[in-house]
């Protein structure tokens, strides 16, 4: 394996796989610094069966799912309320529309074909594969699956087209201790890194929000367009770096966290990129 990160020091802003992306960091001949920048916590299934059982039983028009994680987590919880069965059944009778192949994923294993897929896992793609099939959502109920944030633009969009949107959260994402992104912020600024890799959105946004509250956000562009290089494992990812202005995002292929790594590598190698 070559070492396309000899010199180089990588921030991780992950919480999960750590330990495996620092081991191909160093194989690559780079330095690895840790800033997790999010936790996961799935609701107990008590706080969202209510809801959860108000939803089914008022049997919506359309269903949106945004995470396979999320998406699964709520078929199990529906299955931990005696529902499983009844939620099948109204999701195989019901329109639905989604975002990423992992959630595809968890759809196919239960049998469910959607309706509507977007072309690249983003939020702006799903809302560009719903435009293009023209669908009247006016007075629909339309439930939406949201993933440890809420999605502006996706539930702006439908209730622009007069939909009733309904909101259900299965897992909530933890804030980062303060501490944690100003250091990240600080080694930024100071020079000591050459690269950033983010795994989530959430990441993305809880850097940029200490930026623009307690940070210089000219300055914190400036040097992810010039010294520093923001990765992203993924388009979901990219997408969150894109619309706080940043415009140079090393991304892989394959959306996997290893791949993310070794297109690092590759970016250092290629000095046309670098």
């Amino acid at each position: 394996m070559g070492k396309g990160l000899a010199g180089k020091t990588i921030a991780l802003a992950a919480s999960r796989k750590v330990d495996e992306m620092q081991t191909l960091i160093e194989k690559q001949g780079g330095v690895c610094r840790s800033y997790p920048l999010q936790g996961t916590v799935f609701l107990a299934v008590e706080d969202i069966a209510p809801e959860w059982r108000s939803i089914i039983n008022g049997a919506p028009d359309w269903f949106v799912f945004t995470t396979g994680i999320g998406t699964d987590a709520l078929i199990q919880a529906a299955d931990e309320i005696g529902l499983k069965e009844e939620l099948l059944g109204l999701l195989q009778r019901t329109p639905i529309a989604l975002r990423g192949y992992k959630t595809l994923a968890v759809l196919k294993k239960q049998g469910i074909t959607p309706e509507v897929v977007d072309e690249d896992g983003t939020t702006a793609g799903l809302i560009a594969a719903l435009k293009k099939k023209e669908i009247d959502f006016n007075g629909k109920h339309i439930v939406v699956q949201l993933h440890g944030i809420t999605l502006p633009r996706l539930t702006d969009y439908l209730e622009q087209q007069g939909a009733k949107v309904t909101t259900i959260l299965p897992y909530q994402h933890i804030a980062p201790e303060a501490k944690v992104v100003e250091q990240l912020y600080q080694a930024l600024h100071s020079g000591e890194l050459d690269a950033v890799c983010f795994t989530t959105a959430i990441q993305v946004r809880e850097l940029f929000d200490y930026v623009k509250q307690t940070g210089d956000y000219a300055q914190t562009l400036a040097l992810l367009k010039s010294r520093v290089v923001a990765v992203a494992v993924g388009k979901v990812t990219a997408e969150a770096l894109k619309e706080e202005g940043v415009t140079r995002i090393v991304t892989p292929e394959k959306e996997r966290m290893g791949a993310m790594i070794i297109e690092l590598a590759k970016y250092y190698k290629d000095p046309a990129l670098s």
